[in-house]
């Protein structure tokens, strides 16, 4: 039986918080990934980097996993009532609701957050409570059937745990050695936690702008 994962592409959204968890998820033995969108028109990431949906809305199948990235782009989503109704309706039958990085707060804007523990993308954690969400300390956050990320890179980590959840540990084990998914970062400055506290000043002062924005929204 086929796994049909749909994994929500918007203008501005973050590349990697999507294509890291696609070059796991895809490998899923029986999966189909749809990178599902209004319309099958290229859209550009937050980067610039060219993306291709591969299902409109209107001819998305019902999906067994709702995947929602984050990315400078997701405001206008967070206001945009097709896109957040499109969410809604999959939702309800999904076995799994899930983002990555700011994703979250659009489920959140979809009413699809209220009452769960929820990560996100650490300078955005505060706005979790305005959409009736709990933030919780983690790369990955499980609650009953949400699933959702940190920041970026928490994607893969993310995907690996959502693999195990739908096909097995063996499974998630042997894709996660396939990628040779190993992280050994240069510098101990990834996470608020361990990064220097000028730092931390600085990007929280960078984000401050669009924290703002989406705490309007």
């Amino acid at each position: 039986m086929t796994l049909q994962i749909g994994m929500l592409l918007y203008p501005g959204l973050t590349q990697l918080d999507l294509t890291g968890p696609f070059e796991v998820l895809h490998r899923i033995p029986g999966a189909r990934v749809h990178l599902v969108w209004k319309d099958t028109q290229p859209v550009r990431a937050d980067s610039g980097l060219g993306l291709v949906p591969t299902t409109a809305f209107a001819d998305c199948p019902p999906l067994d996993i709702v995947f929602v990235p984050g990315g400078s782009g997701q405001a206008a989503v967070m206001a945009d009532a097709e896109v957040l109704d499109f969410l809604r309706h999959h939702a309800r039958t999904a076995r799994y609701v899930t983002s990555v990085c700011t994703g979250a707060l659009i489920l959140g804007a979809a009413g699809l957050l209220d009452g769960y523990n929820a990560a996100t993308h650490w300078a955005f954690v505060e706005l979790l409570p305005a959409f009736g969400a709990r933030h919780v300390a983690g790369r990955v956050v499980v609650d009953r059937n949400r699933i959702t990320g940190g920041g970026v890179t928490a994607g893969i980590d993310f995907a690996l745990r959502l693999v195990a959840e739908l096909a097995g540990e063996g499974v998630a084990k042997a894709i996660q050695l396939g990628l040779e998914y190993d992280p050994a970062p240069p510098f101990a400055s990834g996470h608020p936690d361990v990064a220097d506290p000028a730092l931390v000043a600085q990007l929280r002062t960078r984000f401050a702008k669009s924290t703002a924005r989406l705490a309007a929204k």
